[in-house]
């Protein structure tokens, strides 16, 4: 598995990792059996990085990625959390005070005195471009009590507002082949600073799993279920904010191009990967199964797929069936 650094961290992670919003209750129920499993089979694959949040399960998924870090001997994992959204998103929750708390609660759960890194969930434009929230996390820094810090970002314009902050590690932002936008600026502007980017929802909450046809329902506690037009959050981290019939299609699309043995998954977590600027690529998993593909991605920026031409075609399914409706928003 390459490995990439973590820019001013001052380690390195794998260009896979694993996303573990799917250990708490949001993707439906999965096991703390089963969540050990996928955390095992991702580590034995190579994967160095968990990117995890305070909110996840209310804790459940720190707890559990605690408590597998402390009973195996994996090493060299960095564990990314969140922080933020354990209050209402307003400006004046985001303060030192809250910081402190935030991060206690994490640390307590992930077992450590030190977290790897943690990250702006998502908040406010407003917290993102307040010069006081990156001195709070500057502090914080200097007590010990984080190695380093990032954000997780909603809109282009929140991802180059935090990218000109100067310690700034890392950026997190929904990038796959239905969110193009990333590749106008920021991934750009993040190679110029040497700021990690971390892509998420690279596989748009399942629609490029190339599974799924118009027809297909889930679970009414998933989030694809109660959030497809943002009733509950910002409706882009539901499908990356794609209409879901038009999402199949264009993934049946993407599909039916690639060569036999490839399958749509890996073919989109490789593209990804081998975008200029881009660090690690975090899906989730909620089988070993799908832990063990995930990570296997990873090969194909080695054995000679063509990215070229999957890029190429990723491209002109944008431009032909979702730019129009999704490229002006975020």
């Amino acid at each position: 598995m390459q490995q990439r650094p973590l820019s001013r961290a001052g380690r390195d992670v794998s260009v896979i990792g694993l996303g573990t919003w799917q250990l708490g209750p949001d993707w439906g129920g999965v096991s703390e059996d089963e969540a050990l499993a996928v955390l095992a089979a991702s580590a034995d694959a190579g994967v160095t990085l968990f990117d995890t949040a305070d909110v996840y399960g209310d804790g459940r998924s720190e707890e559990i990625i605690g408590k597998f870090l402390n009973d195996t001997a994996a090493a060299g994992i960095t564990v990314a959390t969140k922080m933020g959204r354990r209050e209402d998103q307003v400006p004046e929750n985001y303060t030192i005070e809250n910081f402190r708390g935030w991060i206690d609660r994490s640390r307590r759960l992930l077992g450590t005195d030190t977290l790897d890194l943690v990250q702006l969930h998502c908040p406010p434009s407003a917290v993102i471009d307040d010069d006081a929230t990156y001195d709070a996390l500057d502090q914080l820094v200097a007590e010990g009590v984080i190695a380093a810090y990032g954000a997780s970002v909603e809109t282009m314009e929140q991802a180059l507002s935090a990218l000109r902050r100067p310690n700034l590690s890392n950026l997190q932002i929904i990038f796959n082949p239905f969110r193009l936008k990333p590749l106008d600026e920021v991934l750009p502007m993040a190679a110029e600073k040497n700021v990690a980017v971390f892509a998420r929802v690279p596989l748009a909450s399942g629609l490029l799993s190339g599974k799924y046809t118009a027809d297909t329902t889930f679970d009414k506690d998933d989030h694809r279920t109660y959030n497809r037009n943002g009733e509950a959050f910002d409706k882009g981290e539901t499908f990356s904010g794609v209409p879901f019939a038009e999402g199949v299609a264009a993934a049946d699309e993407l599909k039916a191009s690639l060569p036999e043995g490839v399958t749509l998954p890996a073919a989109t977590l490789a593209w990804i990967a081998s975008r200029e600027g881009i660090t690690s690529v975090i899906p989730g998993a909620r089988s070993v199964a799908q832990a063990t593909s995930n990570a296997g991605a990873a090969q194909l920026l080695d054995e000679g797929f063509d990215l070229d031409a999957f890029d190429a075609l990723v491209r002109d399914v944008y431009d032909r069936r979702l730019r129009a409706e999704i490229h002006p928003q975020w």
